[in-house]
């Protein structure tokens, strides 16, 4: 990776673009309630403090195979996340990061928005 890719205040929130437009892509590919579920986290994710880029670029790698794996087995969203996504996910962020603040706005948010995605789920079947 380039010091140019190092550098930059978006290449340390999501990491080199490279690697983000590939996650993108396979995010792309999920079925639509596991990509509205993964869209939300994404959003809730950003308010965490990276560590680095790459380590943010992992966390969201990692996050595209939990769900992929989820959406192969037809695992519903639920299980993944549990009963509370903003417990999960506040963990989940703390092997990656360096913490952060995130409004209560933005975590019911999160949560409305797994619930919508649960719905369509329960609708369309939820496999890849």
């Amino acid at each position: 990776m380039s010091d140019a890719e190092k550098s930059g205040f978006i290449a340390k929130v999501i990491g080199p673009k490279k690697r983000w437009r590939a996650y993108k892509a396979r995010v792309k590919e999920f079925p639509e309630a596991h990509r509205v579920a993964i869209e939300a986290i994404e959003r809730y994710l950003m308010h965490f403090v990276p560590t680095d880029g790459d380590s943010n670029a992992s966390m969201f790698e990692d996050l595209a195979d939990l769900f992929e794996r989820a959406a192969v087995d037809g695992t519903p969203i639920r299980e993944v996340v549990g009963e509370d996504p903003v417990e999960f996910l506040d963990a989940f962020a703390r092997n990656y990061s360096e913490g952060g603040y995130v409004p209560a706005r933005t975590k019911k948010q999160l949560t409305e928005a797994l619930t919508r995605a649960e719905e369509a789920e329960d609708t369309t079947g939820g496999t890849i």
